[in-house]
């Protein structure tokens, strides 16, 4: 064997600068291939460092299950404005979507009928008593029967009656607020006629502060809470205090509580309705609002928690992603409860100590070896966790 000569032949007509940087290059590439020869030689490149993933101990401590639903917001007393008294509407007297008062005039309604008929009304009563007072002396004289004074006495209640009626419609000329609240638009205009017929609806004047908030429960779920605490896998919820969740997903800043829940199950749905009341001196939550209630129902000393991104639902079940102490990542089915707060109970599965991976899942496979790092949540995750619902004790995993 012996090492190949190489001779650099250049034309005649080639620069000399040319030639001199073809002569310096090929051994530089020379060099390269046997570099190369020599790193393929000894196995391929050196191999990458293990992916860093974001985990969590599974460590079991004191648990709060907490239920989120969907509710609509209704306000706390509602009263229609109506026309008791038939005639044209005259003049509207407050401005739509103000605050008014018991009692502050809404509506004039044409009274001039009524006048009238007020008038004749106490004529009539005047005329009656006038007739009483001359009748009662003569029936002790036998001047009159005292059947003529019984139809004279009953003539004047008559009277005292239709006056009283037509008083009462001639003040009802003038509609008033039956409660104080805020009143919405006007149903109708100056001019309208109103009352023929019916009591026409003129406005509504509802009050919001506080508020209401309807939703309901399924029975089911219900049902398998009470049987979780009566074997003592939970125990009853310490407080009742109340969140709403907004549209928007933000959290309303007051908290509300529980005021009942019906003894019944609507054989249609098969939930049960609840109610509760949030104030609101801002008058932020409108009626027929969407919201979502979040409350507590049942607590646990000892019980394993993971964030939601932690757990991937299937429709297999609920599954986590555990890294060994080898380093190797390997899916590991789990049984969930509920939600306290923003992270899932976990009732199955997993018996304490586990490192479980919350971010890398895409990057990190089944099998794969990575490095294990602590998991720092930032806020804007656990704001995006709230926006999640959580079952009963027992319920299925695989929402």
């Amino acid at each position: 064997m012996y090492a190949p000569a190489f001779r650099l032949f250049a034309p005649a007509s080639m620069p000399r600068v040319y030639a001199l940087a073809l002569a310096i290059s090929v051994p530089v590439l020379l060099a390269a291939c046997g570099k190369s020869e020599a790193t393929a030689a000894a196995g391929g490149p050196p191999a990458m460092p293990p992916m860093e993933v974001s985990v969590v101990i599974a460590s079991p401590g004191e648990a709060l299950l907490t239920k989120e639903l969907p509710g609509r917001l209704q306000a706390w007393r509602t009263a229609e404005v109506r026309a008791r008294v038939e005639g044209i509407v005259e003049e509207r007297l407050f401005n739509e979507g103000s605050e008014v008062k018991a009692g502050m005039p809404l509506y004039r309604i044409d009274a001039r009928t009524y006048k009238t008929t007020y008038a004749a009304a106490k004529a009539d009563l005047i005329a009656a008593q006038a007739v009483v007072n001359r009748y009662r002396p003569l029936v002790e004289i036998k001047a009159v029967s005292q059947q003529e004074l019984d139809t004279a006495e009953a003539r004047l209640r008559q009277a005292e009656a239709a006056l009283a009626r037509a008083e009462l419609d001639l003040e009802n000329t003038t509609v008033p607020a039956p409660i104080s609240g805020r009143i919405g638009r006007s149903l109708v205009t100056e001019g309208a006629l109103v009352g023929r017929g019916e009591a026409t609806q003129l406005a509504t004047i509802e009050q919001i502060d506080p508020i209401y908030v309807n939703f309901t429960q399924s029975s089911v779920e219900l049902l398998t809470l009470r049987e979780a605490i009566n074997s003592g896998r939970w125990k009853e919820a310490e407080t009742r205090r109340m969140e709403l969740v907004l549209e928007n997903g933000s959290t309303y800043a007051l908290p509300g509580k529980l005021l009942f829940s019906d003894l019944a199950v609507d054989p249609n749905t098969g939930s049960v309705s609840m109610r509760a009341e949030f104030p609101n001196p801002k008058k932020e939550l409108l009626p027929g609002m969407f919201v979502r209630v979040r409350y507590p129902q049942a607590r646990a000393d000892q019980l394993i928690t993971l964030p939601q991104r932690a757990v991937m639902l299937t429709q297999g079940g609920a599954i986590v992603m555990v890294v060994g102490s080898d380093g190797k990542v390997a899916p590991r089915p789990v049984q969930l409860g509920g939600m306290s707060g923003s992270n899932w109970t976990v009732t199955g599965g997993l018996s304490g100590g586990e490192q479980v991976m919350v971010e890398g899942h895409m990057k990190a496979p089944p099998g794969s070896t990575v490095k294990p790092v602590p998991w720092n949540p930032s806020p804007a995750t656990g704001a995006t966790a709230q926006g999640q619902s959580g079952t009963a004790p027992g319920a299925g995993q695989g929402r």
